[in-house]
């Protein structure tokens, strides 16, 4: 589920398009025709939608080469194409119904643009003529509602400029940092004439600046004990390969970014070191020792409470190199390089190597998790995501969406290469399943696991109904806990005692194989250790969508 290479998605929009009969020279184009004609020329031909009133011109005459994907609500509509989009690598064109449609969808636009992923997003707007009179379903200020959360947004001022619009939001989504751009509009705009835009390829990525690197090569060259950090950046600019041949050369321990949503080296590696927790004295604790830190692709470091002390042990010299200049002026203290990450190791690599190093000690690997002792009682989630590990394919791609489980996740389901994992980095809930809907349809023929909690699964559900719809093979396994974990776990930070309560945080009655089924999706609930492997098993080789939900303590 690597991003693809830097150059694959320049955005080469010349030529006319396949099967097109009208000649732009000699016959009249609307602005439907134009923005049909310039999505198909890079690729954006699955529209991730759910419908309304004033985006229905849009689809008069809906090409046979462009594909509708139907979502039953605004944020699994938002979710599926953040999937597709990250599976594929290129922009995934949304559309939204104006206003409250757009309201529906801001959680999963946010977790899009903490994901820094690539969308197109469209919504419909009133007729012009009539905005002057507040209609019904108009959208007030449209283009303010999506910020801060959108690279770019805009309601074009005139018909005729939506396709430049449109290709200009394109190359701003696809420009590193990628991200969600939002262009309004309205109704009557789509039968407009407008010309076709003009052919043009455009590079989205840029190169570090050298000397930097040079800095940063040299440190790791001197350094005696280094430690990687990599985040999502590496999976999405496909360096991962590059960054496990990095570490190998300088033997350096390699750790995971907290909060990161792409796995970006191979946990199963000698050379991995596990997870950095979002809390800044914990960081600390697991660099000390290392003289030098490079952090890759990622914040450094993305903190979840308040802390205090240094970013970074005594003696240790941090580095950087992000796609993101707004997260490099952050960066407390270091070197920092700004521009693409996979020609930036690149550029690494291509230094002479360094003095051979000691190879680092393995990390301790948890121990083997036990089913429950005595009849009745519920399994652990750590035996059931080893279970899960046991059974499946690990090659496999997870999308990920059980925040309280994750920890143990990372222990007992590791992920054996880059770019087969998948989650939010925003923590919203609500992306999960609608995501892995989006990467089943971007890798047809690879089945996808959506592993999600039980209160996860209850903000965006409805993506049961599209992935069956489209007969798509993913395994939706659900942990059912009753309660909201990740809270109750969570409130002794904030001065909660051991017994204390924690309102709003349980839930009771929740049966999934029912709700799966009125959406026309098999499933089963398992609450007996022994019946797991089998199970999961039987769901993992379906060949639609099947859903297991396993009661665990």
């Amino acid at each position: 589920m690597a991003g693809s290479a830097p150059q694959q998605h320049s955005a080469q929009q010349g030529g006319q398009c396949p099967g097109e009969t009208r000649n732009a020279a000699t016959a009249a184009w609307t602005v439907r025709d134009a923005v049909i004609d310039f999505a198909r020329r890079v690729g954006m031909t699955s529209i991730f939608a759910n419908p309304g009133s004033t985006e229905l011109p849009m689809f008069r005459d809906f090409p046979a080469d462009f594909r509708y994907v139907l979502g039953l609500q605004e944020a699994v509509v938002v979710g599926m194409a953040d999937g597709y989009a990250q599976a594929t690598g290129n922009a995934a064109l949304v559309n939204l119904h104006s206003a409250a449609g757009v309201g529906n969808a801001m959680g999963n636009i946010f977790t899009a643009f903490r994901n820094r992923t690539p969308l197109v997003v469209t919504a419909g707007q009133q007729a012009r003529s009539i905005l002057p009179f507040d209609p019904f379903l108009a959208a007030t200020q449209a283009t303010e509602l999506p910020k801060p959360y959108v690279k770019w947004s805009i309601e074009p001022a005139r018909a005729q400029d939506v396709p430049l619009a449109i290709a200009r939001a394109y190359a701003i989504a696809m420009q590193e940092p990628r991200g969600p751009v939002f262009v309004s509009i309205p109704v009557d705009d789509w039968d407009q004439p407008a010309a076709p835009v003009p052919p043009r390829a455009l590079a989205h990525t840029t190169r570090p600046e050298p000397a930097m690197m040079a800095r940063i090569g040299a440190l790791l060259d001197a350094c005696k004990r280094p430690a990687f950090v990599v985040g999502g950046a590496v999976d999405r600019a496909d360096a991962a390969e590059d960054v496990v041949q990095l570490a190998e050369r300088h033997r350096a321990r390699v750790f995971v970014a907290p909060m990161t949503g792409r796995c970006s080296f191979p946990e199963t590696h000698r050379l991995f070191a596990g997870f950095l927790p979002a809390m800044r004295e914990r960081i600390v604790e697991l660099l000390d020792g290392h003289d030098a830190i490079f952090v890759f692709g990622a914040p450094a470091f993305t903190y979840h409470v308040e802390g205090h002390g240094p970013h970074v042990p005594p003696g240790a010299e941090l580095c950087q190199l992000i796609d993101d200049p707004g997260v490099a002026a952050w960066t407390p203290e270091g070197l920092i390089a700004v521009g693409n990450v996979r020609l930036g190791v690149q550029d690494l690599l291509a230094r002479p190597a360094p003095c051979e190093r000691e190879l680092p000690a393995p990390r301790a690997l948890p121990p083997r998790a036990l089913p429950p002792a005595a009849a009745g009682e519920r399994m652990s989630v750590a035996f059931a995501l080893q279970t899960l590990a046991e059974v499946r394919d690990p090659h496999g791609i997870v999308v990920e969406e059980a925040p309280s489980a994750r920890p143990v996740m990372q222990a007992y389901l590791p992920m054996a290469r880059a770019g087969t994992f998948l989650t939010m980095d925003s923590g919203g809930l609500g992306y999960g399943m609608p995501a892995a809907v989006g990467v089943a349809l971007a890798r047809p023929g690879e089945r996808v696991t959506a592993l999600i909690g039980d209160g996860s699964s209850m903000y965006s559900i409805q993506a049961i109904w599209s992935a069956v719809q489209m007969k798509l093979p993913i395994t939706f396994v659900i942990l059912n806990n009753t309660r909201y974990a990740a809270l109750q776990d969570f409130a002794p930070v904030f001065g909660f005692g051991k017994e204390d309560p924690v309102q709003g945080t349980d839930l009771p009655g929740l049966d999934f194989v029912t709700l799966a089924a009125g959406m026309g999706c098999a499933g089963v609930r398992v609450s007996e250790a022994a019946q797991l492997a089998g199970a999961l098993r039987a769901a993992l080789g379906a060949s639609g969508p099947a859903l297991v939900e396993i009661v665990v303590a």
